[in-house]
This record gives C-alpha cells, sequence and structure tokens, in this order.
C-alpha cells in the first residue's frame, strides 16, 4: 500500500482506540523497550504525546529515561524550513502547544543532533523492512539524517507491521526496531 493509503487507515484505527487502551498500550511498549540494546547510551530523542492523535504515550519512556538518568531530548518543529531542534528535557523546560497541537519546548538548552544515540520514533504506520510512514512532512527523514551515524530507530507502534510500503523515497530513513506491546521487530 502507499503511504497515503496508510496514513487514512492508521488513523482511523488509531481514533478507534479507548483511551485505557492507548495508555495499557503504551505502559505495555515502555515495558518491551527494556529489552532492546540500547541501555548503554546516553542521549535519547523522545517525542512529546499528541494526544488528540492518539499516539503512544511517551510519559512512560520518560520515567524509564529519567530513572537511568539518561538525557531526554524533545524536539521543536519549524514549519518554514520543515526542520526540527532538540532541547534537553529539565524539570524547569516549559512545554506548549504550537499551532498544530504538537507539544513542544518553549525554551530550553538546544543539543546537537550529532550527539543523539537514540531516537524513538513517531509514525502512522511501518512495514517488515523497517520503513515508515508518518504524518507526510519529512520532519523526522530530515532529522534522522542529522543524528549520529550509528544513531538507534526506534518505532513506537500499536499495531503490527504491514507487509509493504510501495512509495518508499531515496530520503527515507530506516527504523533498526519497531516496538509494539507484544512484540519487538528487528530490522
Amino acid at each position: 500500500m502507499t503511504k497515503a493509503e496508510l496514513r487514512h487507515i492508521y488513523k482511523e484505527k488509531r481514533a478507534s482506540l479507548s483511551p485505557q487502551t492507548v495508555e495499557d498500550y503504551s505502559i505495555a511498549i515502555a515495558n518491551q523497550l527494556l529489552e532492546l540494546p540500547i541501555w548503554d547510551k546516553m542521549y535519547f530523542h523522545v517525542f512529546l504525546t499528541m494526544e488528540n492523535q492518539k499516539e503512544v504515550k511517551t510519559e512512560f519512556i520518560l520515567h524509564i529515561l529519567q530513572g537511568k538518568d539518561k538525557n531526554c531530548l524533545v524536539s521543536k518543529s519549524d514549519f518554514s524550513t520543515f526542520k526540527m531542534k532538540s532541547y534537553l528535557l529539565q524539570d524547569n523546560t516549559k512545554i506548549g502547544l504550537n499551532v498544530y497541537g504538537i507539544p513542544e519546548p518553549i525554551d530550553g538548552i538546544e543539543i546537537d543532533h550529532s550527539k543523539i544515540e537514540v531516537v524513538f520514533v513517531p509514525l502512522l504506520a511501518y512495514d517488515k523492512k523497517g520503513h515508515r510512514t508518518g504524518y507526510g512532512k519529512g520532519f523526522y527523514d530530515r532529522f534522522l539524517n542529522e543524528c549520529a551515524p550509528n544513531c538507534v530507530k526506534v518505532g513506537l507502534s500499536f499495531f503490527p507491521p504491514e507487509n509493504d510500503i510501495t512509495d518508499i523515497l531515496t530520503t527515507d530513513v530506516a527504523l533498526d526496531y519497531c516496538v509494539t506491546p507484544e512484540q519487538v521487530y528487528r530490522f
């Protein structure tokens, strides 16, 4: 299927989930992450959940990272350039919603993307080769190309993979893993 077809299908699938299911699945995903060989890293980028889109709730992942004394980074999107900047998430970091309803840091300490060792990647759908589709603006593909060359890319999804996404671009960056409530997929 194409990315556009998958976006439509998976937005509907997520919309049908109850708030309790989203919560339960998000906790299960956070627990599955403990099985990944990433915990020797120090710089982790985590997306902040758009609750109105029923995304995976990353607050549970943030608790794990903080408990392990990791540096947690969150991003701010620039819709004029379709690029992101990453900021260190601290106790005093102020978070606000941008005009698109995306939670972002209002200010903070900017960290160069080349330091990022692990990225938890939001997505709508993905395939058995680790290709993903998001909301279609290419923010994460641009961002992932700026991260450390050996950066581990971990998708988070409530659903299993599709067989194939048919319209992959050369600029698309594949995942190393995708974590669901039931399973970790390695690519």
